[in-house]
Formats: structure tokens, C-alpha cells, sequence
């Protein structure tokens, strides 16, 4: 049996597999540090609160992964949260209607602006930071709008039980981990998962091909806004109200995990793994900045490093394929 060197093909496979061997190593490396200023680190209650942080970013972060591959992008994550919880908020009150309407509610909030700008970007051919930094907007006026600009609060206890405890695992962890196992399955074994990858690698290509690239930008867009709907409900549930401020800056976060873990902003390289990845280190960071009582506002500069940081390391290695 006789293999042939490919150097593309071996720099393709380097620019997947790279960054998450880099981010395991991180990872580590980083839990490693921590334990050592700060033993109870590794406790079960930190590590479990860790979890429980990092789950509604996650969940943004899954969704924009789907975005990312296409080339696009979603500014509105954060508004939507907000909006989401308004409206889970708003039919959660006990005794008026069973637990599944306001999850379905929040969720189809979160959908239908994912769905308008996927619409807008995929029909109309606005640029995706334009429409959905407009989505932004709107978004969060429409929150602040139906809650009167006052939180939302005397919430039914079973929609809070979504951020307790089932046998000592953090319910959002689990909700996180169900959606992140079927969007991964959904990228690699099914038709429209493989098309989203190749509307990111090429476009032009794509529909060449006859592949869907307006719907498919159109799912991508859905889906991700489905997932912040999804965020929200779970955020009103932990917090017990529906907060129209809520969700400022979250799209950034999610946006940097999703790039940390190996998601190109280029589009058609990324996968669901290396998202949850990049999640999981930025949470262990924020975690052991708060154990090492660093003020927020250094956090804040710490944050936007990381983000600028991954951006440059992605140009780095679409550059280095390119030149294979």
C-alpha cells in the first residue's frame, strides 16, 4: 500500500487538530497554575460552579459556531438573551401555564430573530455585522419594551429548577451538553451540517455544487438564534427574573470561545469540540482571575487580549495554508 504526502492536506489537518492539542495543553496548564496559588482550585464546589458559569456561554457558543463556518457572523447574541428571558419571564408566572409554554416561547423569540437575520443576510445580501448589530438594537429595545424597562420577576419555580441540581450535575451543564453532542452529530453526519462547511470553504463553489447556500445561511442564523433563546430561558432561571439589561457583551465571549477553540472566522473550519473547549479554558480563566480577587475591570483588558489574541493566531494559520 503505497500513501502519498500531501503537504496541503497535512496543513489542513494541522489547522484542526493544532489548536485543540494547543487548547488541552492550555487547559491544563492553566488548572495546574491555579491549583497551585489556590489548592481549593479543584474542589468539587468550584469545579462544579465553574461548570454551571460556563454553560450559558456555551450554549452561545455552540450556536455561533454554526454562524462562524458559514463566514458570517452574530452580533445580536446578547440582546437576544435578553429578549429571550423577557418573554420566558413573561408566561412563567405560577400557575398560568405549564412549564414547556415559556421554554417554547423563549426559544421561538430567540429563533425568530436568528431566523430575520439570516433572512436579511442570506435574501438581502446585508453584510451579517450590519444586520445583526441592527438585530442588536432592536432586540434589546424590544425587551425593554415588554418588560417596561423593569425586570420580570415572580417566576414559577419549576422554570428555576432549569438552573438547579439533577443528582449533583448543574442542570444547565447537562442542557449544554445535550445540545452540543446533537449539534456536533448534526455538522458531521448529516447533509446540511457537511453543506454549512462547504458554503464556509468556498461559496461560490457551494453553489456551484446546486448546495442551498441561501437556506443554508438561513439555518445556520435560526439555529444560532434558537441556542440564545435557549441561553435566555436558562439565565432568567438562574437569576429568577426576566432582565431586559441582561446579556451585554455576551456575544463577544461567545464569539472568542468560539475562535479560541479552533473556528475559523474565514468560515468552513471550526467543529463543536473545540468550541466547548475554548469555553471551558475561558471559564477556568475567569474562575481563577475572581479565586486571585483580580478586579473585573482587568478582566475586562484580560478578555479583550484573548480575543485579539485568537484572531491573530486564526489570520496566522489561514495564512500558513494558503502559502502550502
Amino acid at each position: 500500500m503505497h500513501y502519498r504526502f500531501d503537504r496541503q492536506s497535512l496543513a489542513r489537518g494541522l489547522m484542526v487538530w493544532g489548536p485543540r492539542l494547543g487548547l488541552v495543553a492550555a487547559l491544563l496548564a492553566a488548572c495546574g497554575v491555579l491549583t497551585l496559588l489556590r489548592p481549593h482550585f479543584l474542589s468539587v464546589p468550584n469545579l462544579t460552579n465553574v461548570v454551571r458559569q460556563v454553560s450559558i456561554n456555551g450554549l452561545l457558543a455552540v450556536g455561533v459556531t454554526w454562524v462562524l463556518l458559514t463566514g458570517g457572523v452574530d452580533l445580536s447574541l446578547g440582546s437576544v438573551v435578553a429578549l429571550s428571558g423577557v418573554v420566558a419571564a413573561h408566561l412563567a408566572h405560577p400557575g398560568m401555564y405549564p412549564l414547556w409554554v415559556p421554554i417554547a416561547a423563549g426559544i421561538a423569540a430567540g429563533a425568530a430573530c436568528g431566523g430575520i437575520n439570516g433572512l436579511f443576510v442570506a435574501r438581502g445580501g446585508v453584510p451579517p455585522f450590519i444586520a445583526t448589530l441592527g438585530m442588536m438594537t432592536a432586540a434589546r429595545g424590544l425587551a425593554l419594551v415588554l418588560s417596561g424597562g423593569r425586570p420580570v420577576s415572580n417566576m414559577s419555580p419549576a422554570l428555576t429548577r432549569l438552573a438547579g441540581d439533577w443528582s449533583h450535575v448543574p442542570v444547565p451543564a447537562l442542557i449544554l451538553g445535550g445540545v452540543a453532542l446533537a449539534a456536533g452529530w448534526t455538522l458531521r453526519n448529516t447533509r446540511p451540517g457537511r453543506y454549512l462547511f462547504a458554503v464556509g470553504g468556498n461559496e461560490q463553489a457551494a453553489r456551484a455544487a446546486g448546495i442551498p447556500v441561501r437556506g443554508i445561511k438561513g439555518l445556520a442564523y435560526t439555529v444560532c438564534g434558537a441556542l440564545a433563546g435557549l441561553a435566555g430561558v436558562v439565565l432568567a432561571a438562574r437569576i429568577t427574573t426576566g432582565q431586559p439589561n441582561a446579556g451585554v457583551g455576551y456575544e463577544l465571549d461567545a464569539i472568542a470561545a468560539v475562535v479560541i477553540g479552533g473556528t475559523s472566522l474565514s468560515g468552513g473550519v471550526g467543529s463543536v469540540g473545540g468550541t466547548l473547549l475554548g469555553v471551558l479554558l475561558m471559564g477556568v480563566i475567569g474562575n481563577g482571575l475572581d479565586l486571585l480577587n483580580v478586579s473585573s475591570y482587568y478582566q475586562q483588558i484580560v478578555k479583550g487580549a484573548i480575543i485579539v489574541g485568537a484572531v491573530w493566531f486564526d489570520r496566522r494559520q489561514r495564512r500558513t495554508v494558503r502559502r502550502v
